[in-house]
């Protein structure tokens, strides 16, 4: 990463509270990452914002004008060997490598393809390696008896497996969806990119069930969520010119998609180059009856309005929720030459981790007293801080730079009518309103 915006932006985010390198005091682990204060808020504010979207407000139907139906699930981490086997990740979830003898560099077949080789830009002397991206563990208490387990390398097995558990258990009709959000773990070989790639992440995904011969085919089903998955990205503010769509080539695809509508994947142009940040992907029938057979329990459904039983085909969205805390801090990073702070943070109002600060001018003459009032008062409904430490452009300075959208300051007029003034992040410009008026303005500005 030698490009000097990302540099700015590590760099930000360490000194700000929003990402930290994981163990750092006993010298880091590579592909691990820790959320500071800020960082978490950021990462369950985009969690939420998807949980909104996606599940408790899905989207409409594109026929019937009727919101979709989609239900939440939240499953296990650590997974048995028979459910991956059954799968394909045990015989197919791998990656290839090629090592450097030279500088002891691993290098992806992929990168290699982009034209990335070894840092000493040696050739490539080994063959080819295989290997399999999961983590292994052991579950149980005494040795000898311990029995072999997974972590998941993805979240979508756990629903796929409980298909019949949850479809039985609640009144869905097809087509339905199954979300989740959970982490998931990759023993990626070469982990880069600052938290682009990392062995441990989260997911945001979900499963949508249909029957392949209703109104809408599945490639009609992939363009409808390939286009809500891509506006709900410009959604959290991100630039659309930073957002692209890429197809999977059919030689590409994974062994779940193969013979269906494909994959195509929702890339964002990091500083370091263009990356995925979610992919759309047909699946077909292939898991629902790959764990059919393999367990012999019954994972079809009976569609009512057809009257017949089948195994529905999924799409599947997962987008990488890590990657989507990236793509908003890379996309937010402002350099403005003219401010006091010469870099700031212009996050979407509705997933930054502060939305309001309460500031008084100085420290007397009941100033405090009416910031902190304020606070208070609107702390039960937004992200909010107080603080009376500093000049009031050093407060500022601070609040730009961690993206807070807007900065409330109670001054001498206050005291006198009631009327704060309210600084904007983006602008720098200043207003005067009325307590009355900030109410509205704050509701109307933050969502």
């Amino acid at each position: 990463m030698s490009d000097e915006k990302m540099v700015n932006i590590v760099s930000l985010a360490k000194r700000r509270g929003f990402i930290f390198p994981s163990g750092e005091i006993y010298g880091g682990s590579n592909g691990y990452w820790d959320y500071g204060p800020l960082g978490a808020q950021l990462k369950k504010n985009i969690r939420d914002v998807w949980w909104r979207d996606m599940v408790t407000c899905a989207p409409i139907h594109p026929h019937t004008r009727k919101p979709l139906q989609v239900v939440p699930f939240e499953g296990s981490i650590i997974t048995k060997p028979e459910v991956l086997i059954a799968s394909g990740h045990v015989d197919k979830f791998k990656d290839t490598f090629y090592h450097c003898l030279s500088c002891n560099a691993d290098v992806r077949d992929d990168e290699i393809e982009r034209g990335m080789c070894p840092k000493c830009s040696a050739e490539i002397t080994t063959e080819p390696r295989e290997y399999n991206l999961m983590f292994e563990t052991e579950s149980g208490v005494i040795e000898g008896n311990k029995s072999l387990a997974y972590l998941r390398p993805e979240t979508a097995q756990g629903i796929f497996c409980n298909f019949a558990n949850i479809s039985n258990t609640c009144r869905v009709k097809l087509p339905f969806g199954i979300s989740q959000v959970g982490k998931a773990f990759r023993n990626e070989v070469t982990p880069r990119n600052y938290t682009f790639r990392s062995r441990e992440f989260e997911q945001m995904e979900m499963e949508w069930f249909f029957n392949p011969d209703d109104s809408l085919t599945p490639e009609q089903w992939h363009e409808f969520w390939t286009d809500i998955r891509l506006r709900w990205w410009e959604s959290l503010g991100i630039d659309p010119d930073n957002l692209s769509i890429e197809k999977h080539e059919k030689d590409k695809l994974a062994h779940y998609a193969i013979g269906g509508a494909g994959v195509t994947d929702i890339m964002y142009q990091f500083p370091f180059g263009l990356g995925e940040v979610e992919g759309i992907a047909h699946r077909t029938d292939y898991d629902l009856r790959q764990h059919a057979e393999a367990s012999g329990k019954s994972l079809d459904f009976f569609d009512q309005p057809n009257e017949k039983r089948l195994y529905p085909h999924v799409i599947e969205p997962s987008a990488g929720l890590d990657r989507a805390v990236l793509a908003v801090l890379c996309d937010a990073y402002t350099q403005d030459e003219s401010r006091a702070c010469k870099e700031y943070m212009a996050i979407h109002p509705k997933i930054a981790p502060i939305k309001v600060a309460f500031f008084p001018l100085v420290k007397k003459e009941g100033m405090p007293q009416i910031a902190e009032t304020l606070y208070n008062h609107y702390r039960r409904r937004y992200d909010c801080v107080y603080e009376e430490a500093g000049s009031i452009g050093k407060r500022y300075a601070r609040m730009d730079e961690i993206g807070t959208p807007f900065c409330v300051t109670v001054d001498g007029e206050t005291v006198i009518n009631d009327t704060v003034t309210v600084r904007d992040r983006d602008s720098g410009e200043q207003q005067r309103m009325d307590l009355q008026s900030l109410e509205g303005f704050l509701a109307y500005s933050l969502w």
